[in-house]
């Protein structure tokens, strides 16, 4: 990895310390826990403000909690979520809310990069999330910093914009808090952990799963 910037790596540690103590690792096969969230601690945004797919009124609320370094979180995104979109965001029946939990260096900078790419335009964001995890295997192993650099060039973020964008100590807090938040009060501790109308799901879920679930709430 050669992110090598002093300010970069000094503004992170604290992140990645914080991710270190709340990860355990998490098996291949999912489990879904009894609804013990307080829903008002799960409805507050991240503190750098939810990003979200889907209608306001849908009847199903859908939060997944992951890190872009994940190897099951990119499995999710390539394999299930697209036809979660097209089913269920794209029809009006699951709002889709995607919160960052970064366990390592390389995540946190992935989910900066994103942030700054996307601007706040949900569509760009989440362009930005399938480009991270479709190619998460050329920037997580080695030369990270470069690879990311690449990837903001090629979403029409020049190098300063990426060097401003890696620089955000504002950002780094922000995520630090999100991450704090979510492993306290929502009892996050892997990744991916998903909320469905409340109910905690952790680790690999199938599509054939996931829509068992969100077509037993929509008929609740």
């Amino acid at each position: 990895m050669s992110l090598t910037r002093r300010n970069f790596g000094a503004a992170l540690a604290a992140t990645v310390l914080a991710a270190a103590c709340a990860f355990q690792p998490f098996g291949l096969i999912g489990s879904a826990m009894a609804q013990e969230i307080d829903p008002a601690e799960l409805a507050k945004p991240a503190p750098l403000g939810d990003i979200v797919l889907g209608s306001a009124n849908a009847p199903v609320t859908m939060i997944e909690y992951a890190s872009l370094s994940c190897g099951h979180c990119a499995q999710f995104h390539k394999a299930v979520y697209p036809t979660i979109k097209s089913d269920y965001i794209d029809t009006g029946k699951v709002r889709f809310i995607f919160r960052e939990y970064p366990l390592d260096l390389q995540a946190a900078a992935a989910s900066m990069l994103a942030r700054c790419v996307g601007r706040g335009d949900a569509l760009k964001y989440h362009g930005a999330l399938g480009t991270l995890f479709g190619s998460q295997e050329e920037w997580v192993r080695k030369e990270t910093r470069e690879q990311l650099r690449r990837i903001a060039n090629q979403a029409g973020l020049d190098d300063d914009g990426f060097h401003t964008c890696l620089a955000n100590q504002a950002t780094v807090d922000a995520l630090k808090l999100g991450m704090e938040h979510a492993h306290v009060r929502l009892k996050v501790d892997s990744t991916p952990t998903f909320f469905v109308n409340g109910v905690r799901l952790k680790g690999a879920w199938s599509l054939d799963e996931f829509r068992k679930l969100i077509d037993s709430k929509l008929k609740s």
